[in-house]
């Protein structure tokens, strides 16, 4: 089943969130942009109908960075989360103290995954 990817009807929304993002997506996208980690992420990218923090392509890998809202949307986030993975793209979720407080960690995770031969 095909998916859309970047639908143009949620481009405002896209361009909304590029344009506030939180401090956790600005020091994680500085680390991550530019095929650092050795593959290219894109970031708010919309797959179906969920927009998504960052996401590799050619991983098929999506990563998310939740603040405290998520504690109150823990159905969404598996809603999403199943939809993605009935789609072949797996989900790394990092919370925004991890991002803060170990930065160094959440990169080693997401390049583990990355260079995981079953990704």
């Amino acid at each position: 089943m095909t998916i859309t990817h970047n639908h143009p009807i949620l481009k405002p929304r896209r361009t909304e969130l590029r344009k506030n993002q939180t401090p956790q997506e600005v020091l994680l996208w500085a680390r991550i942009r530019k095929n650092q980690l050795g593959f290219k992420f894109k970031r708010q990218h919309s797959i179906g109908p969920y927009i998504l923090d960052f996401y590799s392509p050619e991983k098929r890998l999506a990563i998310e960075i939740d603040g405290s809202q998520h504690l109150d949307n823990k159905e969404y986030d598996k809603e999403r989360d199943n939809f993605l993975l009935g789609h072949e793209i797996k989900t790394l979720r990092f919370w925004n103290n991890e991002i803060n407080n170990n930065i160094e960690g959440v990169l080693q995770k997401i390049s583990s995954e990355l260079n995981s031969p079953s990704s």
